[in-house]
């Protein structure tokens, strides 16, 4: 080996050396202090660069994030529901595959958010009901002919005496909410409600939920 190559890793041996070493009494040796020491403005903190002196701009008018669905519904009204229901569509993908996870995550969601009041049955004999009022089948005619706008905005916004789930469940998981009801709908004979309970039928989603 040349005399030059020698001394080349010798400077590399010594270089790792001073780098490995570590005294507890001193600091350790900074080379690349701009990685430690960021030059950029946090998010929250003061800038004297834009006229509003923050550093965290607001998003350009009509932003959404990405995956978001618009929903541009903010009344509970049966009406509304309605408009939903001709408006929105369910964008989660159909093949078997997807399906089959997409039916796995809802029925997670419906047994861990759903069943209090609607029972694992979808009959409406959860154990809230022991406290508040009953809701109808979900079996039942009027259910079963709301579109999956409807339920969306239904889960969403809530209506009658169910809250709506907007701020608890995103978007995607709605929808999975959906399938899974759909799916058991399918496999299930339908409920016929008592006279004095089957009102509003034309409109369909008034107390469907």
């Amino acid at each position: 080996m040349r005399i030059p190559g020698i001394c080349y890793w010798a400077c590399c041996l010594a270089f790792l050396g001073l780098a490995c070493e570590q005294e507890v009494s001193k600091p350790n040796y900074e080379y690349s202090p701009d990685m430690a020491y960021s030059l950029a403005y946090e998010s929250f903190s003061a800038n004297p660069h834009f006229p509003d002196g923050k550093t965290l701009r607001p998003p350009p008018q009509g932003t959404v994030p990405r995956g978001h669905q618009p929903f541009p519904y903010v009344l509970t009204t049966p009406e509304e529901a309605l408009r939903a229901g001709v408006e929105m569509v369910d964008p989660l993908p159909q093949n078997a595959e997807a399906n089959a996870q997409i039916l796995e995550r809802g029925t997670v969601l419906f047994t861990r958010l759903c069943i209090p009041c609607h029972a694992m049955d979808l009959q409406g004999g959860g154990l809230m009901t022991r406290v508040f009022s009953r809701p109808p089948s979900l079996l039942a005619s009027n259910a079963r002919n709301m579109k999956d706008g409807q339920l969306f905005h239904v889960i969403t916004l809530g209506q009658g005496s169910m809250h709506g789930y907007g701020q608890q469940i995103s978007q995607k998981d709605r929808w999975k909410i959906i399938r899974y009801i759909r799916a058991f709908q399918a496999s299930s004979p339908t409920v016929v409600l008592p006279a004095e309970t089957s009102e509003n039928v034309d409109t369909p989603s008034q107390g469907a939920l």
